[in-house]
């Protein structure tokens, strides 16, 4: 990650403190002694949020008297935690939530417009302090929120009593607040359902191919590679929302890795190992079953990102080499290559934090897939933690089933090795994009990839922002279309065709350097789902239709049906 210094950088604690790894307080006391420095600023600043409080206090005066005005302190439209009759009609509430409102807007305001410290501090304190504002919301409370005294009152106190017991059953397990109950689907069943068979197994994964449903298919297969920090039954969740189901019923072969659940004993498994061991033998099998000399590789996230690595790194080859890669074209979706601004999840990382979660792998030898989990989470907290907190607690609802949500909470490991080399070299130092990282002994060279890609970015993505997806396309030799999908990281993917249309996107090519926002103008939207889009681009390239090939051969032979053995493990 590239640190950006300020013109006139000012002297603050610092940001590598062992018992502030994350820099929660040392990013805080820095923009407050910044402000203390410039003590006219900070007064004229008060002296703004004095004359707003001002309003919201003759506004509360107004409507207790029954005077009709205008409100002080307006709600975001799509604020979920407003929506409520309440905020509006009642004096007491409406004057509760824009005091909380003028508040916390101002105090994120001020963090932002702080100066000579440095900019990633500021984010980072802004988003540390967005935790704090988040976490005291009157809606969280259950004396302050009007829906929960309303139900509590219906069901003559039952609700207080349901969501008494839901608290003690997620305290009890040690979670944080349950989205989903673990025994809400049951892989096989319910989700990963689409017939196939394990075909190859590894250390690291599993190559699942799946069984045709047409009579012809094209003569060219397709592996699916999701990332190994979640399981790979996100392309295959229930059969309306079934990526892989979707491109068998329109004619395709499809193959798909499930990664394994590594435990200590993969503590020295490296990035080098999961390209060069993992995907590349996927590959290479897809293409010996297919009968084909290359294959059509789609990466989902990271997954992406380990295909650009393997193919820069067949580019980095002998002419032989390159003969042999086993890509024809490529599929990216959600995919980052320039980690220089990894988006929200950049308040993660520092050398500190780098340092904080090394130790702990050293000494595990993994890193826990609810660590990571719980990180996403708080990147989107109001909808991943605090909607659970209202509805589960304060409303004593049941959770609902959510086949997206149990694959969320279905997490996995990762090898201490492995990650530690991910962090460092992809999101600290950026090297994949600066041409200087070596994988298997080779210099890697994004711009040596030739191959057509289709690369695909979502507009509300968190994870991956889209327009640093999109640099993709400008980094890469070979020809580009990308598509900017409505909603985030897994909807903007997960994103079936319905009737009536309930997303849109952009959709063009994208050969060479681009601006993003200046595409995006110039690109007119489409509705629907980019999925359709993308199965007319595949079918130009994926040869004429043929009878399909046989679950696996002599060289790959079956071994169990899917979803195999990797995607149970815990």
């Amino acid at each position: 990650m590239n640190a950006q210094t300020p013109d006139n950088p000012s002297p603050s604690l610092s940001s590598g403190s062992p018992l502030d790894p994350f820099d929660i307080i040392g990013s805080s006391l820095a923009v407050q002694q910044a402000w203390l420095r410039e003590p006219e600023r900070l007064a004229a600043s008060l002296q703004g949020l004095a004359l707003e409080a001002h309003r919201v206090h003759d506004h509360f005066a107004r409507s207790s008297l029954g005077i009709p005005s205008e409100p002080a302190i307006p709600a975001v439209i799509h604020d979920q935690r407003f929506q409520d009759p309440a905020w509006i009609d009642h004096p007491g509430f409406t004057y509760l939530k824009e005091i909380y409102l003028l508040y916390g807007r101002w105090l994120e305001d001020t963090i932002y417009t702080t100066e000579g410290i440095e900019p990633t501090r500021r984010r980072r304190a802004a988003f540390w302090v967005r935790q704090w504002l988040d976490a005291i919301a009157p809606t969280n409370f259950f004396w302050t929120n009007p829906e929960a005294l309303r139900r509590a009152i219906a069901s003559h106190g039952y609700s207080i009593l349901w969501g008494l017991q839901h608290w003690l059953r997620d305290a009890s397990a040690g979670e944080v607040v349950r989205m989903v109950e673990p025994d809400a689907f049951q892989l096989g069943r319910d989700l990963a359902t689409t017939p196939g068979r394990v075909v190859l197994r590894n250390e690291l994964l599993e190559l699942i191919q799946y069984a045709p449903s047409t009579d012809r298919v094209r003569a060219m297969p397709i592996v699916l590679v999701p990332p190994w920090i979640n399981k790979y039954y996100i392309m295959d969740l229930s059969p309306a929302n079934s990526l892989v189901r979707y491109l068998i019923d329109r004619g395709f072969t499809v193959f798909a890795t499930s990664w394994k659940n590594p435990g200590p004993e993969s503590r020295a498994m490296t990035l080098e190992d999961y390209l060069l061991r993992g995907v590349r033998p996927a590959l290479e099998a897809a293409r010996a079953i297919g009968g084909v000399p290359r294959v059509h590789a789609a990466g989902y996230c990271l997954g992406g990102t380990a295909l650009a690595m393997l193919l820069a790194w067949f580019a980095a080859g002998t002419d032989d080499d390159r003969a042999a890669n086993p890509g024809a074209h490529w599929s990216a979706l959600t995919t980052l290559v320039d980690f220089s601004d990894p988006g929200e999840i950049g308040a993660f990382l520092s050398e500190s934090s780098f340092e904080f979660l090394k130790q702990r792998m050293d000494r595990a030898g993994y890193l826990d897939g609810a660590n990571m989990a719980n990180a996403f989470r708080l990147l989107r907290p109001n909808n991943l933690i605090w909607h659970y907190v209202i509805h589960s607690y304060l409303y004593g609802e049941e959770l609902p089933p959510s086949d997206v949500l149990f694959w969320n909470c279905d997490t996995t490991r990762m090898p201490a090795a492995m990650h530690e080399f991910y962090l460092r070299e992809l999101y600290l130092n950026n090297r994949l994009v600066q041409g200087n990282l070596d994988i298997g002994g080779r210099r890697l060279d994004l711009g040596a990839i030739t191959q057509p890609l289709y690369a695909v970015g979502a507009e509300q993505d968190h994870i991956a922002p889209w327009q640093q997806t999109f640099r993709l396309c400008g980094l890469i030799g070979g020809p580009a279309r990308y598509v900017l999908a409505t909603s985030g990281h897994i909807l903007g993917i997960i994103n079936p065709p319905v009737t009536p249309p309930k997303r849109r996107y952009w959709v063009g090519d994208v050969t060479g350097p681009c601006d993003a926002a200046a595409w995006r103008e110039s690109t007119e939207k489409a509705s629907g789902s980019w999925w359709e889009d993308w199965v007319g681009w595949l079918r130009e390239r994926c040869g004429p239709l043929e009878p399909p090939p046989p679950l696996g051969n002599s060289q790959y032979p079956p071994l169990e049906a899917a979803p195999g053995r990797y995607v149970l493990e815990k």
